[in-house]
């Protein structure tokens, strides 16, 4: 199996899946019914989740490819670990329709945060797995050091999953907290991938 699989194929299905995830998100956006302003009104929350959630896939897109430009190989473990983070993202557009549909309801305001630490516990993971794969002494260790913005960001997300049944728009600003902080691909792969090349 490690042997049949490349890099740029695994990239490729990859790349495949993210752009599946964003078209059926963007397919559950509901049409205003009327021709005036005001038919806007009730779609602005969904809107504003679908933004939040396609910022995020994004996101993930873009630290995904960033991982991968400095990695050499691909292995069983890195297949696994890579179909377990696309199988987190892929339940994203179920959990923001349901997010913005309740607009932003505590209980599914919840459920979405606690997909979206699966979805950073499950990039942690094959992140970890592929510095496994390359060594302790690979460019890519180099680059991602100790990784304590992925560890805050974990423990953004547990916090606010803590506080969301005490006010869900902390909890939502929280989740848009740790999308500002990985708005910007990771630049200390960005500086060593001239090296890489």
């Amino acid at each position: 199996m490690d042997n049949a699989m490349t890099k740029e194929r695994l990239e490729a299905f990859s790349d495949g899946v993210f752009a599946i995830i964003i078209t059926i998100l963007v397919l559950n956006l509901k049409t205003p019914h009327g021709t005036t302003f005001a038919a806007l009104r009730p779609v602005v929350i969904p809107w504003i989740n679908y933004v939040l959630t396609f910022v995020y896939i994004g996101i993930y897109w873009s630290n995904h490819h960033h991982l991968f430009r400095l990695a050499h190989s691909v292995t069983g473990a890195v297949l696994l670990t890579n179909l377990l983070l696309l199988f987190w993202i892929s339940m994203l557009p179920f959990v923001t329709g349901w997010m913005g549909a309740s607009h932003f309801a505590t209980v599914p305001v919840f459920v979405y945060g606690a997909v979206m630490l699966a979805c950073a516990i499950s990039y942690y993971i094959l992140e970890r797995t592929i510095l496994t794969n390359e060594g302790p002494d690979s460019i890519l260790a180099n680059a991602l050091g100790n990784d304590v913005k992925g560890l805050v960001s974990l423990g953004i997300y547990l916090m606010a999953l803590g506080l969301v049944f005490v006010n869900r728009w902390i909890a939502v600003a929280l989740y848009a907290v740790v999308a500002l902080m990985w708005l910007i691909p990771d630049r200390r792969i960005e500086r060593a991938a001239p090296v890489h090349h």
